[in-house]
């Protein structure tokens, strides 16, 4: 895996859909889509905004789950809905949840409005020391990083710079197309 070079799998930032912190929610997602139609490298899309500030330095992602809780602020009056699943409660408690909570009680097109109101910078959400890998850092270290950080993706930096975003997806294209080459 020491063979893989980060920035030959990363995707370029200038590839990848950025807005200013200062964009709009809906302004977002229009830089999503485009930026859907415009990468040619694979079938995966990309699944994340990043933001940058006046600087054009990148300060934080805005995730698709990001911008559906977003759509619904009644999200935040529940404590911890993070993988409520995973720890053994039922699917009718969860939708019971929802009907507590009158989550999405609003027509999707009256919900969608708001995406024109709400900040990008209100709801992205600021990387942490372990989402940052370097250019030069091994496959394998990436890949360790993506395991134990339970991460979709890493900003790839060069110097304090952020260059690029490394997609678990394109890793796992690099080890599928070494598993086929070592079984040809």
């Amino acid at each position: 895996m020491k063979d893989y070079k980060l920035k030959d799998i990363m995707v370029p930032i200038a590839e990848y859909a950025t807005v200013s912190e200062d964009s709009t929610l809906y302004e977002a997602v229009l830089a999503l889509e485009k930026a859907h139609q415009e990468f040619d490298r694979s079938n995966y899309a990309h699944r994340a905004i990043l933001i940058f500030d006046k600087n054009q330095k990148i300060i934080g992602k805005v995730s698709q789950l990001d911008v559906l809780r977003a759509l619904e602020p009644k999200y935040s009056e529940i404590k911890d809905h993070s993988g409520l699943a995973r720890y053994g409660f039922t699917k009718k408690f969860i939708n019971s949840m929802m009907e507590q909570y009158r989550l999405w009680d609003t027509p999707l097109s009256t919900t969608c409005k708001k995406a024109s109101k709400i900040k990008v910078s209100e709801i992205m959400y600021s990387p942490t020391e372990g989402e940052y890998v370097d250019e030069n850092a091994t496959l394998d270290e990436a890949i360790h990083m993506l395991v134990m950080g339970h991460h979709q993706s890493l900003l790839v930096t060069r110097n304090d710079d952020i260059i690029g975003i490394l997609r678990l997806t394109d890793v796992f294209a690099a080890i599928f197309h070494t598993m086929k080459e070592c079984h040809a």
